[in-house]
């Protein structure tokens, strides 16, 4: 039903299904299309041209621009119809040409997207995928299917994600990297197959990390991905550290509960 509060603003030109549920606030631009099962959080912003279906949720304060696809069925062969949703979170910035997809029967049965991220031009995340909060995705930064992102990971322009990978939190991809196995938090990665090749030091000092913990984390880096020591030794040098930092901890519990194996 739409709703009738004084801020609600629709554009004669736009259509809404009857069963959507707008807040009262909800602005809608010209030629937009949303359909059945739809639901759109306070202060949210819907630019032109833009095609929302259901069943999504999308929470408070996004601003969706012209020409995205919000909620489209999968793009998996094996999707026969069952019911499948969109979960987006509130405050994100979603620009042009972005499509964000529903999950499938095989996956999750949904796609879930946090709080406060920004998806440029012509971004993609496809069905099952789980994305944090703050999160960028530079312009056409694209997801395959069963991916996760970890809070405050950045994806440069033309970074592409092989399905079921994960990728840790405040992670670091450069520009055009081909991410076919896990990333660990914390970590820069780059390249057409990309490499992990470091600590994400300037993201980290950006979050307030101190130097002692950047140190211990390059040390956890160098130690798991660089020696040739057996991993159980490694493990129970890193201890001491993974005691001390929560954050170690969660590089170390990462690396070495990787299905994927990680990209090096």
């Amino acid at each position: 039903m739409l709703g009738t509060g004084k801020g609600y603003v629709i554009h004669a030109t736009a259509i809404i299904d009857q069963s959507a549920r707008l807040a009262d606030d909800v602005s809608v631009g010209p030629y937009s299309i949303i359909g059945a099962d739809v639901e759109i959080g306070s202060s949210s912003s819907i630019g032109s041209h833009v095609v929302i279906n259901g069943p999504t949720r999308i929470g408070k304060e996004n601003r969706i621009f012209q020409f995205s696809s919000i909620g489209e069925i999968p793009q998996d062969k094996k999707y026969a119809g069952e019911k499948s949703g969109l979960e987006i979170g509130d405050r994100n910035i979603i620009r042009e040409f972005v499509t964000l997809n529903r999950g499938t029967a095989d996956g999750i049965g949904k796609t879930i997207i946090g709080s406060d991220n920004l998806f440029m031009a012509y971004s993609h995340v496809a069905h099952d995928c789980i994305i944090g909060n703050h999160t960028v995705f530079a312009n056409a930064a694209s997801l395959a299917g069963h991916v996760t992102i970890g809070d405050y990971t950045i994806l440069g322009g033309f970074t592409l994600v092989h399905q079921f990978t994960q990728i840790g939190s405040k992670a670091f991809c450069g520009f055009g990297s081909l991410v076919a196995q896990d990333i660990p938090p914390f970590s820069t990665v780059a390249g057409i197959r990309a490499r992990t090749i470091g600590i994400n030091k300037e993201g980290l000092k950006r979050q307030g990390f101190s130097p002692d913990l950047i140190r211990a984390l390059h040390q956890s880096f160098r130690a798991l991905l660089k020696s040739s020591t057996p991993k159980n030794d490694v493990y129970e040098k890193l201890q001491p550290l993974c005691d001390q930092y929560p954050e170690v901890e969660e590089f170390v519990s990462f690396v070495r509960n990787s299905k994927r194996g990680i990209a090096r």
